[in-house]
């Protein structure tokens, strides 16, 4: 389909020539995220530590007539998300738009003892969505526009255990994180939105050290839905008009329970 037909199939004119910015971009609910919102006429910059991915991903969006930019980033060093933002302010001169997308998910019991994966889930899922809201706010700040999207979980809502104690700790931080933001920044125009996604079709179960659990996060995601699911919910927040702000979106397999 071509894109001007798929503009008008998502009708989403409020998305067009948004600056957006999204983290985690090179596969999953990112990779989808930045391909339905390029589609629709945004101009997206996308980052995420696999270059050659972002970089086929920029490749082919640009090819079908979409504007994106494509930057090598480790969520986790606070340098590579500001030139993140600082190569979209170079391009665009503004940013519309962050989805704080970046997440990982090792799953393992307390009593495993796994720190150093607890230390990389606080870095990637908390630190590193932190490290996006500080480069955009400023900006987002003196524009007195600006749509801070976090990607939170159902995991967030309810803790899973044994298994992702620590992982729902990381998510329930972005729940609170995400309400304060919107506390804070609602008076000055700039929208808040938190997405808790359920099983979804993306790399996430691979995050575990140990095969025995990706075989059984494998089972699990059997129920999972595409990523495309997560995508257009994103973006139907980002098309309503700038006085009305969706807060929370929570998305789940019909077929999951929790």
């Amino acid at each position: 389909m071509g894109l001007n037909k798929e503009k008008q199939k998502m009708g989403t004119s409020n998305i067009a020539d948004k600056v957006v910015v999204i983290t985690g971009a090179s596969s999953g609910l990112g990779e989808s995220t930045a391909r339905l919102l390029a589609a629709s006429g945004a101009k997206v910059v996308l980052g995420a530590r696999r270059k050659e991915r972002i970089d086929a991903i920029v490749k082919d969006i640009t090819t079908k007539g979409g504007s994106a930019l494509g930057f090598k980033t480790d969520v986790t060093r606070r340098g590579d998300v500001e030139a993140l933002v600082r190569g979209a302010m170079d391009k665009h001169g503004r940013i519309d738009v962050i989805v704080n997308n970046s997440g990982i998910m090792p799953i393992a019991p307390m009593a495993a003892l796994k720190v150093e994966e607890w230390d990389r889930m606080i870095d990637v899922n908390i630190k590193g969505l932190l490290y996006g809201v500080a480069a955009v706010l400023p900006i987002m700040q003196e524009q007195k526009h600006g749509h801070i999207i976090n990607i939170a979980s159902v995991f967030g809502i309810k803790v899973f255990a044994p298994g992702a104690t620590v992982y729902c700790a990381t998510k329930s931080a972005v729940r609170a994180l995400t309400e304060g933001l919107r506390m804070e920044l609602h008076s000055q125009n700039i929208r808040c939105t938190m997405v808790s996604p359920g099983a979804v079709a993306t790399e996430l179960p691979e995050s575990s050290s140990e095969e025995a659990t990706r075989e059984n996060l494998r089972e699990f995601y059997k129920m999972a839905i595409p990523a495309d699911s997560i995508a257009r919910a994103i973006a139907y927040a980002i098309e309503q008009p700038a006085e009305v702000e969706i807060d929370e979106v929570v998305i789940r397999p019909t077929a999951q329970d929790f």
